[in-house]
């Protein structure tokens, strides 16, 4: 198995080495490439990466001239993942909140279960809210987690972490025509969904520290709505 690790970053520079060494650390020779995709950051991002040492596998440094959203950095990412002809390619977020240490057994779980698609559940660990998950997020996300369930036919328990595990079915959506912004990752779901590809969850650790969220709470529910709306509508069936 050769397994590719996006990384979108956007002003990441306290965050992304440790986030390198955790993954350099991490057992086994699945990992084929590393791909940090510096999304137009304005601090010392791009240096640290550079200046990382990390030898684990290749390191590729994508650099966008200005930030376009953390979708358009996915995007990115996954084009240049998916020249690489990986056989799994995961998404780790640059500020360390979903742990790299979590990879071998999320990707073992994605071979055992034959999925196409896993996410990584924080809700599912009954972590959420010891680790640090704010009770406003861990409420809206209740909230939105029944109306999606409904709508999208699943019985998962967080659409809305980040962390995603592509098999090379889902690596074929059409990333292009989704999101530049935070609900990409519902987006990739919907699309997965709508074409039968197999989709489940797997419970991680939660882990929320001094990191920096850049997602609007308010809008990105309301981007989260009309992903159902789009769903249902039939939009991820034909984009």
């Amino acid at each position: 198995m050769s397994l590719v690790v996006v990384i979108p970053a956007y002003n990441a520079g306290s965050h992304i080495r440790g986030v390198l060494q955790r993954l350099s650390a991490l057992g086994g020779g699945e990992l084929s490439r590393v791909i940090v995709v510096d999304d137009g950051s304005v601090d010392d991002t791009a240096h640290q990466v550079r200046a990382s040492g990390f030898q684990r596998a290749p390191l590729t440094l994508l650099q966008r001239a200005s930030n376009g959203g953390y979708g358009a950095a996915m995007k990115d990412g996954l084009q240049a993942a998916r020249a690489e002809a990986p056989s799994v390619v995961a998404c780790v977020h640059a500020d360390g909140q979903y742990s790299p240490e979590e990879l071998p057994r999320l990707c073992s779980a994605l071979a055992r279960r034959k999925l196409d698609l896993l996410q990584g559940s924080r809700i599912a660990s009954g972590t959420a809210l010891s680790g640090g998950m704010p009770l406003y997020k861990y409420a809206a996300n209740a909230v939105l987690n029944r109306v999606e369930n409904h709508t999208l036919k699943l019985a998962m328990s967080d659409y809305h972490s980040g962390y995603l595990v592509y098999g090379p079915s889902a690596l074929e959506l059409p990333f292009g025509r989704l999101s530049d912004s935070f609900d990409f990752d519902l987006e990739v779901i919907a699309s997965a969904r709508a074409r039968g590809l197999a989709v489940g969850e797997e419970p991680v650790r939660t882990h929320y520290g001094n990191e920096i969220s850049h997602l609007n709470p308010l809008s990105y529910g309301l981007r989260a709505l009309r992903v159902l709306w789009n769903y249902r509508r039939g939009h991820y069936a034909s984009s």
